[in-house]
């Protein structure tokens, strides 16, 4: 499927009309009808929001291959919220992270519901480590430049 059939379909699963789905995404209809129609695609951030009203994945409209509008999808939050809370250098250390782990399974028979156990422990614990080193890294060097100054 195209990007545009894929944006109309998953409006139509969700019972959404092109104006409903504007609203939810921040957009105008005409962008929605230019997407459906002419399969111009949209700035990165417009494509994030309409991922996110429509419930699928940014992968899943960009990609003509994919056919499951959830696949990664908990990854796709992970990564997003890594950037937004520890910027470019932390989504690359995620991406990182969880390509590492992925290795892990590799050949493996573990099956699919215990590796997105995994993967979620994995994306929590990695999180609060980032959240605890910029606490604890952010006040030694905020205390170690006060004591310079004095």
């Amino acid at each position: 499927m195209t990007f545009g059939e894929k944006i109309k379909s998953a409006r139509l699963a969700l019972n959404l009309s092109q104006i409903e789905l504007a609203e939810k995404a921040g957009i105008t209809e005409r962008s929605i009808y230019s997407y459906e129609q002419t399969g111009v695609f949209p700035k990165s951030t417009v494509l994030k929001r309409l991922a996110e009203a429509l419930n699928v994945t940014v992968s899943y409209l960009l990609d003509e291959k994919e056919t499951d509008k959830h696949a990664n999808i908990e990854q796709e939050s992970f990564f997003a919220n890594a950037k937004s809370e520890f910027g470019y250098r932390g989504v690359q250390e995620a991406r990182e992270v969880v390509s590492r782990a992925a290795a892990l399974f590799a050949g493996g028979e573990l099956d699919d519901e215990a590796k997105d156990v995994f993967f979620q422990s994995l994306m929590e614990v990695y999180l609060e480590s980032k959240a605890e080193a910029r606490e604890k890294f952010s006040s030694i060097q905020y205390h170690t430049r006060k004591n310079r100054l004095l």
